[in-house]
This record gives C-alpha cells, structure tokens and sequence, in this order.
C-alpha cells in the first residue's frame, strides 16, 4: 500500500525551480512508494487551508519553495497543531534554513533527503502572534528581502538583494529600542539586529556553528551597534567578517524569550517576509515544536 503525502508547491519562488523538475520529482516520491496529495499555492492563506484538510492524516508533508514557503507551512502547522514529519525542498532565492540543516540546494538531491531522511524536531519562534522558522531581523538591508520584486529575485538571485540593498544606504538611519531578556536588558541604537536559530542570516551574517544549537530552546541575538564614526564603522565590518562575538560594536547572546520596546514604525522580518512593527514585541522559543525531515 503506498504511502501517504502531502506535497505543497509554490511555484513562484525563486527560479522557479519548483515548477521545472515538479515532474521529476513526482516520479521520485512515486517509485519510493508515496501517493502524494499535490497542491499548487496562490495566496499565503492556502497552506493553512491545507494543512488543516490534510496535515494530520498523511504520513509526511512536504513543501517546495523559498523561506517564505516554508514558514508558510511551518506556521500553519503550529496553528493547527499538527505533528506530522515536514520535509523541505530549497527553489528560493536565499535559502538560509537550508544551508543552516544542510539540505541541499539541488531540488532533486533535496526530494531524495525527503524520501530517505529522518525526522529531526527543531524550534521555532513565536513573534506576538506570528512564527518564524529561523529569524526574525529588523534595520539596514533587511527590509531588501521583502521589497525586491519576485521577478528581479529570479533574474539575479541573492544578487537582487544586493542592489536591493544598496538603495536603502542613503536612507540608513539607527533603530533605537530596548529589548529585556531573561536574564538582561539591552538598549540603544542600533544599525541591524537578528533574533535567530540559524547560523545564515540573509547572507549578512553567518554564525559559527559551535554556537548555534537549533534544539536548546533558545534564540541567538545578535544586535549591531550603530557607528557614529568612520573608525567605528570599520571595526563593525572586521567583527562582522571576523566573527567577533567580543567586539564592543556588537551584542551577542542566548535567550529563550524577550520583550522588545521599539517604534511602531520600525517594521521586521520574519524568515524574509515583511512583518509590520509595533510597540511591544513578545519573542519566545518554542522548542523542538517541528519535525524537520533531515538526512541522515
């Protein structure tokens, strides 16, 4: 008897890898012995209509797609409470929970992780009353991944948000905010700041593996101080480039939630798609809430 799935493609994302090898990779879940249940999304409110039909009476989900696509899923999964093993393959622009997981990056490799791969569960963050897969960023560049249109992201890739973010340099201006931990306060003025579980960040940032365990209930905070002098620029980019969680141009610690105090026009990202800002922000680990489907 063949093996249940559902298979939830947004093909719009990226290079619209999804909907090149959908064909192939159908015939793979097919000869692995799957009957999948595929569906094609055109709004963001179509995974949780079916995740809802269907999440809980299939053996696996699985979805195609970018970092939106998969918070998407993710979300709609914690909202209907849903525990079934989610298996993800990367046809984004960035791709960042994909590099932190090491799934890889060739859609049809990716397909046979999900076939063969086993379920690992990992957190996932709550943002008021919104979810994030691997981050939730505010300040510089962060607002190029929700505003580059879709079709220069699949003309130039992660290079579109590059030039993305070049337009926003004149405009560049310090978010002050104050953000209290469990164990802390912090606050003041700041050019970029990442609340993550993941060691890629939008291609800013990457963080040493050895400090980021995505099962331990807790965020890396990152925040990055603004420079007020040339010299003080320039030591942020070498503590930047250099990994330097000891500079005094940056903050970096653990923390299982927090509360941000910050303007109410100062807006986020969530896993790359545009989230509005508010005055108060109640960030907190969900840990080990999903089964990520992971090769072995």
């Amino acid at each position: 008897m063949s093996k249940s799935m559902l298979f939830i493609v947004n093909g719009s994302a990226g290079t619209k890898q999804a909907r090149k090898g959908l064909s192939e990779i159908l015939e793979m879940f097919s000869k692995a012995d799957y009957a999948p249940i595929t569906k094609i999304t055109a709004r963001r409110e179509d995974a949780f209509d079916l995740i809802k039909q269907y999440g809980k009476k299939v053996e696996k989900i699985v979805c195609i797609g970018g970092d939106g696509t998969l918070n998407e899923v993710t979300s709609s999964m914690i909202r209907t409470d849903c525990h079934t093993p989610l298996g993800y393959i990367p046809a984004g622009t960035t791709n960042d929970f994909a590099t932190t997981v090491g799934i890889s990056k060739d859609i049809f490799k990716a397909a046979q992780e999900v076939i063969e791969g086993t379920p690992v569960a990992l957190d996932i963050g709550c943002f008021n009353d919104s979810f994030f897969t691997y981050v939730a960023s505010f300040g510089a560049f962060t607002r190029a991944s929700y505003s580059t249109p879709q079709s220069t992201k699949n003309m130039l890739g992660h290079a579109a948000y590059i030039f993305e973010g070049i337009k926003e340099i004149p405009d560049i201006h310090p978010e002050h905010l104050k953000i209290v931990t469990e164990s802390d306060v912090y606050q003041g003025d700041f050019l970029i700041g990442f609340i993550s579980n993941s060691t890629s960040l939008g291609g800013i940032i990457t963080l040493d593996s050895d400090l980021v365990d995505l099962k331990d209930g807790k965020f890396e905070l990152v925040l990055i101080k603004h420079p007020k002098t040339l010299a003080e620029l320039n030591e942020t980019m070498l503590a930047i480039r250099m990994q330097n969680y000891h500079s005094p141009r940056l903050i970096f610690t653990t923390a299982s939630k927090a509360i941000i105090y910050a303007d109410s026009e100062m807006n986020w990202t969530l896993d790359g798609e545009f989230s509005p800002g508010k005055k108060v922000i109640k960030i907190q680990n969900k840990k080990e809430a999903i089964n990520y489907i992971l090769k072995k």
